[in-house]
């Protein structure tokens, strides 16, 4: 019965909503970094758009000071779930079962190197889906990731209390 009794939840109150100006801020910072990766990719026709972006941009303007937002983990992360879902789909199988494996794997290798991004976990996910190529690994992953960092790097230091990002590498 202990293990159900985990179900109810520790009774802890909801955290205080953030202050209106914050959210405004937050979703600005969405908005310049959606925007700058759909009109870029509109304007070059270059596939610059992935689905796991949407909430990597979550991460880098919500919580802009936390590992999973800094440079080395958003484009590390996004990079090696990708690798990793494009070896499973060329080299073992374009199956259900290949992609549970090349999901697993991703998030391990993502922890091994330490570069953890949860919006990354989705990529193998998303090349399956796709049946993506190799080339999906530089376009959109790693040039829409950049692009993320840049924008978040630009528009995050506007404002006097936040400092992005808290390291590099």
């Amino acid at each position: 019965m202990l293990y159900i009794s985990k179900f109810t939840g520790q009774k802890q109150p909801l955290p205080p909503r953030p202050a209106l100006k914050n959210i405004a801020f937050v979703w600005l910072g969405s908005l310049l970094a959606a925007a700058t990766v759909g009109f870029l990719a509109y304007y070059s026709h270059q596939p610059l758009v992935m689905g796991s972006f949407g909430a990597s941009c979550f991460v880098l303007f919500i919580l802009p000071q936390s590992p999973f937002a800094q440079p080395r983990n958003l484009i590390g992360g996004h990079f090696v779930s990708t690798l990793v879902g494009l070896a499973f789909f060329h080299l073992v199988s374009p199956d259900w079962w290949s992609m549970a494996l090349a999901l697993a794997t991703a998030i391990a290798l993502m922890q091994l190197l330490n570069v953890p991004h949860p919006p990354a976990g989705s990529n193998p996910f998303i090349v399956f889906l796709a049946g993506a190529g190799w080339d999906f690994l530089f376009m959109p992953t790693l040039a829409g990731a950049i692009l993320l960092v840049l924008v978040a790097l630009l528009y995050n230091n506007l404002a006097q209390d936040r400092h992005y990002p808290t390291y590099w590498w």
